[in-house]
């Protein structure tokens, strides 16, 4: 229960700084798109060195569906406790964005239209994802001290070189259909971009089983 607590607030937390900072970027930014994009990356990045720092010794600091369920098919965690995890993700990644809306005077729930369609966007999840989740396992596997800082310099590379700014984890997709912020997206567009992460996620699975030899 410890776990799944953690697994909450530390989502809650990363949607608190992912969609905050979106919204507080972009009415700095004086309509500078990629000023706006830096400043959300940079916070993203940040937020994520101390959310893997503070949370990994209590429950992982997965925060990401596609992390806990690649984790418990590595033989990391039970499969009986994914469920818990994964319903705990996506009800503190909606937290975070209420907190955010509470924040900045928003409504405290609302209806991404940000437009993020296609198949381009498809494959940059599939990448984004590949590239998040085997870095969380092999790095753990090399030099467990390192992963606050390779999970947040990953991400900080994906917001610039994918095109679809690196979301690489279906519950923080789900929950940035409810903000009609920067950082948001159309509940249609949902669906795919959770297909290209399940893609992601497998090939970085596999991937790790063929590349990476743990020690005994």
């Amino acid at each position: 229960m410890r776990a799944v607590v953690a697994e909450a607030l530390a989502t809650a937390l990363l949607l608190a700084v992912v969609v905050g900072s979106g919204v507080m970027g972009e009415r700095l930014a004086g309509g500078n798109v990629a000023i706006a994009l830096l400043a959300n990356s940079l916070a993203t990045a940040a937020g994520l060195v101390v959310l893997v720092t503070a949370f990994g010794p209590i429950s992982g600091a997965h925060m990401n569906p596609a992390v806990t369920i690649v984790a418990a098919a590595l033989g990391r965690l039970p499969w009986r406790a994914v469920p818990a995890r994964v319903l705990a993700q996506v009800a503190g990644a909606v937290s975070g964005v209420v907190l955010v809306h509470v924040m900045f005077a928003l409504p405290p729930l609302g209806a991404a239209t940000n437009v993020r369609a296609g198949v381009d966007l498809g494959v940059a999840e599939a990448v984004a994802t590949f590239f998040l989740v085997f870095v969380v396992f092999a790095v753990q596997a090399a030099r467990p001290a390192a992963v606050p800082a390779a999970v947040a310099a990953t991400v900080f590379a994906g917001y610039w070189f994918t095109s679809s700014t690196c979301f690489a984890n279906p519950a923080v997709t789900l929950a940035r259909a409810f903000t009609d912020t920067f950082t948001g997206i159309r509940f249609e567009d949902v669906p795919s971009f959770v297909a290209g992460q399940a893609i992601g996620a497998i090939a970085a699975l596999l991937t790790f089983r063929f590349l990476v030899v743990e020690k005994a």
